[in-house]
């Protein structure tokens, strides 16, 4: 699939780092780093641009070794990017640890996940179809 995008940032475009690889890392496009206090959140710039193929959506999600290591994560995980959105992609970072980090500019902050999805009708009823589940909530499934 073809994607358009535009990159005004100075870094390469995200890329596949394994033939395998679901996500391509999205970097910070700053002018000047970024530090984040504990439990501070901040709205991270990419640089990037897209336009998505209609019925595609692009999920932003963390990438684990920032959560791991540092305690840094999206905030709003998975974030969404629509088709029909034509403003640049930007990050909601957290800092979940009780240390400051900086972000640079160029630095692997999250990685994007281009995702197909369908769109709904609903459809208003009465009742719905009994399952084995039935109206069990949170941790109500057990395993045997």
């Amino acid at each position: 699939m073809k994607i358009k995008v535009i990159n005004k940032s100075a870094h390469p475009l995200p890329k596949y780092q394994t033939p395998c690889a679901a996500g391509m890392d999205l970097c910070a496009n700053l002018e000047v780093s970024q530090t984040l206090q504990p439990m501070q959140r901040k709205l991270i710039p990419t640089g990037l641009y897209l336009e998505l193929p209609k019925g595609y959506e692009a999920q932003v999600r963390p990438r684990s070794g920032l959560a791991l290591k540092n305690g840094i994560t999206v905030l709003n995980s998975p974030g969404t990017v629509d088709s029909d959105y034509r403003g640049e992609v930007g990050v909601i970072l957290i800092n979940l640890s009780n240390q400051e980090f900086t972000i640079n500019d160029g630095d692997r902050i999250a990685q994007m996940v281009i995702s197909k999805h369908e769109s709904c009708q609903w459809e208003i009823v009465q009742e719905l179809e009994d399952s084995e589940r039935g109206a069990g909530g949170f941790g109500s499934t057990k395993i045997s």
